[in-house]
């Protein structure tokens, strides 16, 4: 006999991107994203610009369009480092609101550590793991004891220390000793399995796989060496912001960030001691999915 299950939707508001999941925790009916950079500039401003906000609640009304086509009545929203660290963001949360028949919950670093935690260790042996969720304006890492979010992501990085493209060599020592200084007091115990979730690491995975369209399928649970890892941010240095765009696995809106992802990446596999990374496509929208449906 077919069971009804409780269908949710959550959606993710990020730095620099937005994403949506529809699942009932068993059969997903698809995941979305879009970059809109809503958290472009914030780190200098203060402020959410009118245009990312435009963008940004655009995607939502597709959010919206696609949640009520596919049944979904139960839904939740998070918002994360952007709209923690904006001044103007309850008025975006208002839009935002409109929007998507949800209002966005701002969660916490730590908060938000938890749901990429729970989302990339699902059915898997927690001991020992740690989880490194790269978001646009922060960096989370979490162990099944500890969590711990930073104010360095791809989005901030590259506005402080990488604004040519390609930089030079100044720059890239100024981005890896800005990271390796938000770091450095990373706490993470023995290791035996480090996970890499979000844009950045599956990115990363992709263009080191050289695929010729980006491949959810190929991406979760590719295991990442560090000299895969070095292998693409030396492919990335030299690159003008176009060239980066014109790599086929890459979504080329994520073009001016990635490569301060990828500083930010090969400072945690340093910081961590660890010689190579799982991806994981599950992440912070399966943990806070899978919140909600505990919760029905």
């Amino acid at each position: 006999m077919k069971v009804d299950r409780p269908k949710v939707g959550v959606v993710d508001i990020g730095t620099n991107s937005m994403r949506l999941l529809i699942t009932d925790g068993v059969n997903e009916d698809g995941r979305w994203v879009e970059v809109t950079g809503l958290g472009s500039g914030v780190d200098i401003s203060g402020v959410l610009s009118a245009e990312a906000i435009s963008r940004t609640i655009g995607v939502f009304e597709r959010y919206e369009a696609i949640m009520n086509d596919l049944g979904v009545e139960h839904r939740v929203a998070i918002a994360t480092s952007a709209s923690r660290d904006a001044t103007n963001s309850q008025g975006f949360l208002d839009r935002a609101e409109r929007a998507l028949g949800v209002r966005p919950r701002v969660i916490s670093g730590d908060a938000e550590a938890r749901y990429a935690f729970a989302g990339a260790t699902q059915g898997q042996e927690t001991a020992g793991v740690v989880v490194s969720d790269i978001g646009g304006g922060s960096t989370e890492f979490v162990t099944v004891d500890t969590a711990k979010s930073v104010d360095i992501g791809s989005v901030r990085l590259t506005e402080r220390r990488l604004t040519d493209r390609p930089p030079d060599p100044e720059q890239i020592s100024l981005a890896v000793e800005d990271v390796v200084a938000h770091f450095s007091e990373i706490d993470h115990g023995e290791i035996t399995n480090h996970i890499g979730v979000a844009g950045t690491w599956t990115s990363i995975a992709a263009i080191a796989q050289d695929l010729p369209s980006y491949d959810r399928t190929r991406v979760h649970g590719f295991v990442l060496t560090n000299k895969l890892l070095n292998q693409v941010a030396e492919r990335l240095k030299p690159l003008t912001i176009r060239d980066t765009a014109a790599i086929p696995s890459l979504d080329p809106k994520r073009a001016p960030v990635i490569l301060a992802g990828t500083v930010i990446a090969s400072v945690i596999v340093e910081t961590l001691g660890v010689e190579k990374t799982t991806i994981s496509e599950q992440d912070s929208l399966d943990g806070a999915a899978m919140k909600l449906l505990a919760l029905l």
